[in-house]
């Protein structure tokens, strides 16, 4: 009404006086004036056209593709893996995780995938991670080839990772033997501490020999000298050790198919700086977005022990006396508990459940735990 006044005529004082206006708000409406839209008059958003500390578009963008791919081709694609990726691009500026998953959340990323399906049914002893180096899980990673000018040398990682922390430890190692796999350990407890329960799975490596079941290979005396208690998961099912797994994965995707060497040095050198780049600048959702260092000094002055500041004790180690180390097991229909190749006749009431076999070297017994309760023992004279 104001506007057509204005075009028939009448004072711009006149209108603004009377319709209580100022002269501001009449000039202003006069500007907008578009008498080829219908809706000009209608009020605009209010929010500012740019904003200085928005994510320029590109960027953006870049981060949606790059996590599309990820996703794509089934690795990673959490804000950390995006920002790893956009570092390994030279892409400028790098965003925060922050703002990564700010874009993420934004464009209805952040789904997640299905995991693996585990039927309900028998219950599985589950060991707590309740303090830092508690419990680590470790596996191999290899073999791999590094392609040197010599040619191409074979090589394996052990990984370790600690479930309280998300701390991980990594060694290269060039060979698959029991002195091999023992030197690593003590590597990798010299940067993160002994733990006080080791899980692995049942490479023969990690226990002796299935000629020599009762032997206890070099990683169990090793493991039992230092007051560690090494569990060994059941046969044929490595998602028991789902931690460092998935770990492994991170490894390979991260380290093995990005860094280029060829000496044994670029490899030993790169492999210790993956290990502290995880450590210092991986975040993880089940430390509330802390990294594992973090996680680490929140757990307050408890100190973490540590191997003697010297090499691996020299093989053989001798027989220990004291100590514990378990089998988990799942006992099937034939009522038998396989313990390295060796097998005990079990009470039928066990079939189709998971059992502990603890072994005692001090009493060289074997004792049979169900649900927390002992129920059978055998004896057990260790060789």
């Amino acid at each position: 009404m104001a506007v057509q006044r204005y075009h028939d005529g009448e004072s711009p004082e006149s209108i603004y006086l009377s319709l209580g206006r100022s002269k501001a708000w009449l000039y202003k409406w006069l500007d907008r004036y578009e008498p080829d839209n219908p809706d000009w008059y209608r009020d605009r958003p209010r929010s500012p056209l740019t904003s200085p500390q928005r994510t320029v578009r590109e960027i953006e963008e870049i981060i949606k593709l790059t996590r599309l791919s990820l996703y794509n081709q089934d690795l990673f694609c959490g804000a950390q893996a995006i920002r790893w990726e956009l570092e390994e691009q030279n892409v400028q500026p790098i965003p925060s995780l922050r703002t990564i998953n700010r874009i993420l959340s934004r464009n209805n990323l952040t789904h997640r995938r299905t995991g693996r399906y585990e039927p309900k049914g028998a219950p599985y002893p589950s060991l707590p991670a309740k303090l830092p180096n508690f419990r680590h899980q470790a596996d191999f990673v290899g073999p791999r080839h590094l392609r040197g000018k010599a040619g191409p040398l074979r090589f394996y990682s052990m990984n370790v990772v600690d479930l309280n922390t998300g701390r991980c430890g990594t060694q290269p190692l060039f060979s698959r033997s029991g002195n091999a796999v023992y030197e690593a350990f003590w590597a990798i407890w010299g940067r993160l501490g002994v733990p006080r329960h080791l899980q692995v799975d049942n490479e023969m490596v990690f226990y002796g020999s299935p000629t020599h079941p009762r032997g206890m290979g070099p990683l169990i005396r090793l493991c039992l000298h230092h007051g560690i208690e090494l569990w060994f998961i059941p046969q044929s099912e490595p998602w028991r050790n789902g931690v460092v797994e998935q770990f492994n994965n991170h490894y390979q995707q991260k380290f093995l198919e990005r860094v280029a060497m060829q000496t044994v040095d670029q490899l030993r050198e790169g492999a210790l700086a993956f290990e502290q780049k995880h450590n210092s600048r991986y975040r993880y959702s089940k430390l509330s977005g802390k990294t594992p260092l973090e996680a680490l000094a929140q757990t307050g002055k408890r100190p973490l022990r540590f191997p003697p500041d010297e090499p691996a004790p020299e093989t053989p180690l001798q027989k220990p006396r004291t100590g514990r180390y378990h089998l988990i097991r799942f006992i099937r229909s034939d009522c038998k508990l396989d313990i390295f190749g060796e097998r005990f006749r079990v009470s039928p009431e066990l079939q189709y459940e998971y059992v502990v076999a603890t072994i005692d070297v001090k009493e060289q017994k074997l004792k049979l735990i169900h649900e927390q309760l002992q129920v059978d023992e055998f004896d057990y004279k260790l060789r």
